[in-house]
């Protein structure tokens, strides 16, 4: 899951049996070598060993009641979601342009990865990351229960990394969808994935924020959940789940930090919308403006209108226009560089990523208000969104 995002797995990682306490029973009359038994001298008795003698007892504490299967909160939501967790493993075809020449090897060569998804409708819609399934040539989809599938890829959008793959089947198990609006930090976050090439893994954490637009570099339209509960690589497209077996995110990202790691999921209010436009039309649309923005600081402030004779800012925190991209819709509303945002569609700004968010909330080619200041003025601008390119 690139940086800050991190890939799929490309490889299951060699898993090499450890020498000493890790071998498994210690076997005292024999030496087992492969499939040959070699006899050993035997070994003397320890005291209390012998045949017949009195067991010391080391604990006298009572027997205590054996807990009743079901009553783990942690138990009940992965029982409801786990069966529709599936791994996706891909095939990537990359072209090698010294194939064939000096012995450089193949022309054609192929790149494996691995990631996770979640099945959100019984006819085999998948619900994963766009960086698990972006360019590949194949895409194999198995279930917990062992059955595989050949997936197709309907659509990916990067914008906000959600990808839809369906499976060719019926009947298939699902995970139910939550509202991730709801979602507070400090309540229970459960990831399920298939990290490191560990299929079903589950690990426990909390929500540790909400909202977080900064959590893997500026200008993001995606307000991350962040959560503690471990997630490695591979783990990407996997679910976040509630304490009630619920889907509130997608594992889209991690941050490395010492001592411990951050995730980020995708909401799923957000993941759902996105599903659907791609069901619907093979590709999701997000509308722009066209402005390029800058945080606005006292500091800030007075450094430019001591360098910059046409440009006077407020000496205050919020918002500024940088640049404004010619015949933009932005351009055509009238905003101009050295305007100072205030609010977007009545939702007062403080940061960038607040605006690109409520500019993400508008309709391509419905008016979108705009309050600005501008030279000490209170303005009030009508602009009409585009369809963001492709190639952004």
């Amino acid at each position: 899951m690139a940086a800050p995002k991190q890939a799929p797995q490309r490889r299951r990682p060699t898993l090499r049996p450890l020498v000493g306490s890790l071998l498994g029973p210690v076997v005292l009359g024999s030496l087992l070598v492969g499939c040959t038994t070699i006899a050993l001298p035997g070994l003397p008795s320890l005291p209390g060993q012998r045949s017949g003698a009195q067991k010391v007892p080391i604990s006298d504490a009572p027997p205590q009641a054996s807990l009743q299967q079901g009553n783990n909160f942690v138990v009940n939501a992965v029982d409801k979601v786990g069966p529709a967790v599936v791994r996706i493993d891909t095939v990537k075809r990359v072209i090698n342009p010294l194939g064939g020449l000096f012995g450089s090897g193949p022309s054609v060569q192929q790149e494996q990865g691995q990631g996770s998804g979640f099945i959100t409708r019984s006819d085999g819609v998948v619900l994963t990351n766009a960086h698990v399934v972006d360019g590949v040539s194949e895409v194999g989809v198995t279930l917990p229960d062992g059955r595989r599938f050949r997936g197709k890829v309907v659509g990916a959008d990067p914008v906000t990394d959600v990808a839809v793959v369906k499976l060719a089947a019926t009947g298939l198990p699902v995970a139910p969808l939550g509202d991730s609006s709801k979602v507070r930090p400090g309540q229970w976050a459960i990831a399920i994935g298939n990290p490191l090439g560990l299929d079903n893994t589950v690990t426990l954490g909390i929500i540790s924020a909400v909202h977080r637009t900064n959590a893997i570099g500026a200008g993001q339209r995606v307000p991350y959940l962040q959560t503690d509960a471990a997630v490695n690589p591979g783990n990407s497209g996997g679910p976040l789940i509630n304490d009630r077996g619920q889907v509130i995110g997608i594992n889209t990202a991690i941050r490395k930090a010492p001592g411990a790691g951050l995730s980020f999921a995708i909401p799923i209010d957000l993941a759902r919308d996105v599903a659907a436009e791609i069901l619907q039309l093979g590709r999701a649309s997000h509308p722009y403006i066209g402005v390029r923005l800058q945080a606005l600081t006292p500091e800030l402030a007075r450094e430019v209108n001591a360098t910059n004779a046409e440009c006077r800012l407020p000496e205050t925190d919020g918002v500024v226009v940088v640049e404004v991209l010619r015949g933009s819709p932005a351009a055509k509303g009238g905003l101009r560089a050295c305007d100072l945002i205030e609010a977007v569609a009545s939702n007062a700004v403080k940061n960038p990523a607040d605006v690109q968010l409520a500019v993400d909330q508008g309709q391509i080619g419905q008016p979108l208000t705009l309050k600005v200041r501008r030279a000490g003025q209170s303005l009030s601008l009508d602009l009409r969104p585009a369809e963001l390119p492709n190639n952004n």
